[in-house]
Parts: structure tokens; sequence; C-alpha cells
């Protein structure tokens, strides 16, 4: 896996935030059975940065906690296209052959805030943010409570898996 980190805010953790991100990147690929070696964007920003990036992109006017912006079309979630490879250019880095699969975006302010209302641990939240994302990144959504169920359930198992609880 190649992750690149981007850290546009001096806010910080009360932990190692990128070892944190790869190891959870690792138990949801392994869940996912991804058969890919992947290459994926973090972008850890602040309330102030992933609200422009959410009016910009989807229209909404407010801050949130998190952004997915996946590479890949799948015709159902983590079913991958069966012809990904003869679109190699699309798809896949050319120069080290990983899946390209897309972005996360983190207000590390809005994780910080949600940590504490929900009252865990930052790293908790964190890990959860990535994990909701990695599901994005491969083609789950909730937009509607049967797909929402199956997200949960996922994020859970993946969060266990990890020891991460709440």
């Amino acid at each position: 896996m190649n992750l690149l980190i981007e850290k546009e805010t001096d806010d910080s953790f009360d932990f190692d935030y990128e070892e944190a991100a790869k190891s959870i990147i690792e138990q949801a690929l392994d869940y996912l059975k991804c058969p890919y070696e992947v290459q994926l964007n973090l972008t850890l920003t602040d309330n102030e940065g992933i609200h422009a990036i959410n009016k910009e992109y989807r229209q909404i006017d407010r801050p949130t906690d998190v952004l997915s912006f996946p590479l890949v079309d799948y015709p159902e979630p983590n079913v991958f296209p069966d012809n990904l490879e003869e679109m190699a250019e699309d798809y896949f880095d050319l120069d080290t052959g990983e899946l390209m699969l897309g972005d996360i975006i983190i207000s590390v302010e809005k994780c910080k805030e949600q940590a504490k209302e929900y009252g865990h641990s930052e790293l908790r939240e964190y890990s959860f943010l990535i994990v909701h994302s990695m599901l994005h990144l491969f083609g789950y959504d909730h937009m509607e409570d049967d797909e929402r169920l199956v997200m949960e359930e996922k994020q859970r198992e993946i969060l266990d898996k990890a020891g991460i609880l709440r």
C-alpha cells in the first residue's frame, strides 16, 4: 500500500496519526479482500478547509467530518469491474502498478469534537472515519436504510478486528 498523507492544519492528535492510518487502512483492505496493491491519499485539514471542499463538490455549505472521493466505478460494492485491468491507464498508477483507490479528507477539528461528543478516544473516531471512507472507496454507501445497515456492520467488524473499541 502506498499512502500519501498531506497535513493542512497545525491541529494534531494525541497519537501517531500516520501509523494509525496505515494500520486501520491495512485492516480494511484485508477485510475487504482487496486483490490489488493500492495507493490512496489522505488529507488532514480543519473545519474551514473541509467546508470549502464540501461546498464545492457536494454543494453543502457547512463543514463535515470526512469526505471520500473514490476513483473506481463499481458495478456493486466491493466488486471490481470485469475489465478493470483493460482500463489500466484510468485506474492504475502505470509506474507502480498500484490501483488508485481515491482520496480521504478528514477534518481534524471535527474528528476531535466528535470524539469528545461521543465519549471515546480521538484514535477511535479517527479510525472510524477512515474505515467509513474506505468503505466508500470500495463502492459502499448509506443513502438507503439497507445500505446503511450493511455499512455499519462492516465498520464495526473492521474496528473490532483492529481492537479499536468505543
